[in-house]
């Protein structure tokens, strides 16, 4: 006599793959989107066009000292040790003190200083970048080399008019910008220094 056998069900490959691809498939997508979002993070950290002329002058020294002093280096300085009472951002008709300036370059400000003798109609052409700026420093520095200069904290960029489109991006990208050691400080107030005239 034979012996009976039990008719197995036999499931044919494609059905048994078909669950793993869809599997694979979603994890492959969920991995590519991970790897395009730090791509994307990534590249967003970086500059990807760095302004023309801007020096980076590196990690500068903090701290607070009322009687800082500063190098003449023809420029204003670009951070350091500075008073414990920041400026209050503005602008400013006379030379404003740097120690004071440089405490307000921490919090996130742009100092957009110029020779005092630069022509008035030049200075009335800056006067238009500062208004209605709220971390913007505006004033003459006297043994200025360069006819315009604007200093964020470690980094400086010199032209030579207004009508410089760097001027703008200078403070479009650094106000308040990625190398504000004390992001969210504030540039005003009663702990601040100074009386701007705008």
């Amino acid at each position: 006599m034979a012996q009976k056998t039990t008719p197995r069900r036999v499931v044919s490959q494609p059905e048994a793959d078909s669950g793993n691809r869809r599997v694979y498939i979603i994890g492959g997508i969920v991995g590519l989107g991970i790897i395009g979002l730090l791509a994307l993070l990534i590249f967003s950290l970086q500059d990807p066009k760095a302004l023309e002329g801007v020096v980076n002058l590196g990690v500068q020294e903090r701290g607070h000292d009322d009687n800082a002093t500063y190098a003449d280096t023809g420029l204003p300085p670009a951070g350091g040790i500075h008073a414990n009472n920041w400026l209050n951002c503005g602008i400013y008709d006379a030379p404003v003190a740097s120690k004071n300036a440089v405490h307000s370059l921490e919090h996130g400000a742009v100092w957009l200083t110029y020779q005092p003798d630069l022509p008035a109609d030049e200075v009335d052409e800056l006067k238009q970048y500062a208004r209605g700026q709220n971390f913007v420093i505006m004033s003459p520095f006297p043994g200025q080399t360069s006819p315009i200069a604007l200093t964020a904290w470690g980094l400086q960029l010199q032209v030579e008019k207004p009508k410089d489109k760097r001027i703008q991006q200078f403070m479009d990208r650094y106000i308040q910008g990625p190398q504000t050691p004390e992001l969210g400080a504030s540039c005003g107030g009663p702990s601040a220094v100074g009386n701007p005239t705008g």
